[in-house]
Parts: C-alpha cells; structure tokens; sequence
C-alpha cells in the first residue's frame, strides 16, 4: 500500500472517529436522584468493554448487553469475537450460560452459577440497574461523591455521555469494587 493510501486511511479513521463523538462529562456531575424515568425502560442495548480483576487474575473482553421484558443477554467476547459468551438472564430468575461449544446450560441461582462459570463474583442482577447508573430496587445504598455504595459494593462513574434521543447523561465509564474485585465498564454505545 503507498504512502498516500495510508495517508487517506489513516485521516478518514480520524474524520470519523470525530464524528461519532457524542458529548462526555465528568461522573462528579451525576445525580441519582435525576435518573428514576430510567427504571420504566422496557429495552435497551449498549456495547463497549470490560475488564474485570481480582488478586489473583484479570481478564478483559468486549460486552454486548442486550435488555428486554423477558431476559437480559450479555455477551462477553475475547479479541475478534474469539471466547464469546452469552449469559441471558431470564423473566423466570433463571440463567442460562451458552459457551457455544457444548449445550446451553441452566440454573435458578444466578450469582453462584455465573461465579462458577466465569471463576469471579460478578453481582450481575445488580449491575443490571449499576450501568443505566441506577441503584438496585429494594436494597439499602448510600450516596457517594460520584455515585453510590449498595450490597458491599462500591459503584463510581467516572464519565457521562450525553444521549440525545432521550435528553439524558447516561453512564460512559463505571466502576464497582468490592474488596479486591474491580469490575470497569466503558459503555461505546448506547441504544435506548
């Protein structure tokens, strides 16, 4: 490839990575209290990244997280989709795990069975609410300076990024930590 094929490739990235920006602010600006129209959503999607640590390992992965009525779908993908995982959260309080090399498998206790799968604890029915930047309905939480502490967890938000079909800042980078867990989200892009 010329000089001058890298020159226009590489300015066209540039140009449109400019163009897909949407308006980010700091977390220091969020406001639960702003946010309670968000627990109506029936649907909502967004995709972005992931890295999840504790003492002993830490691994990363793309997230496709899919919400409807009837089940929560988030996929968790390696590097060019390789590993990919969905967990699907069902109307019913079940779960289903599907690695995609064997049968799909079920359980009725979702924390336990998504730390066995994926070896971390990851309060995935709670952080359901965590990413629109909500707390978990029902459960005790406290404020924070950039968010909220709520079942041992501490959740903070970093960035807000401005949706302009619904005129609301909804999460961009997020953190929960709980003890030596550290979960980071960076939501891309959000479909509501």
């Amino acid at each position: 490839m010329n000089l001058w094929m890298r020159v226009v490739i590489v300015g066209s990235l540039f140009w449109l990575a400019a163009c897909s920006n949407v308006p980010v602010k700091s977390g220091s600006d969020y406001k639960l209290a702003e946010r309670a129209s968000l627990y109506a959503l029936e649907y909502w999607s967004f995709e972005g990244r992931l890295a999840l640590s504790d003492s002993e390992e830490s691994w990363t992965a793309s997230i496709e997280w899919q919400h409807s009525k009837l089940q929560d779908a988030i996929k968790l993908s390696g590097p060019l989709g390789q590993g990919a995982v969905v967990i699907s959260l069902m109307a019913d309080g079940s779960v289903n795990i599907d690695t995609g090399d064997e049968e799909i498998q079920r359980s009725e206790n979702i924390d336990e069975f998504i730390q066995q799968q994926l070896g971390f604890f990851v309060p995935v029915q709670a952080l359901r609410y965590w990413v629109l930047g909500l707390t978990s309905p029902n459960e005790n939480f406290d404020l924070t300076k950039h968010g909220f502490s709520q079942s041992q967890w501490d959740i903070s938000y970093a960035q807000m990024q401005k949706i302009a079909n619904i005129d609301q800042w909804m999460p961009r980078k997020l953190t929960a930590k709980q003890q030596q867990t550290k979960l980071k989200i960076i939501i891309d892009d959000w479909i509501l």
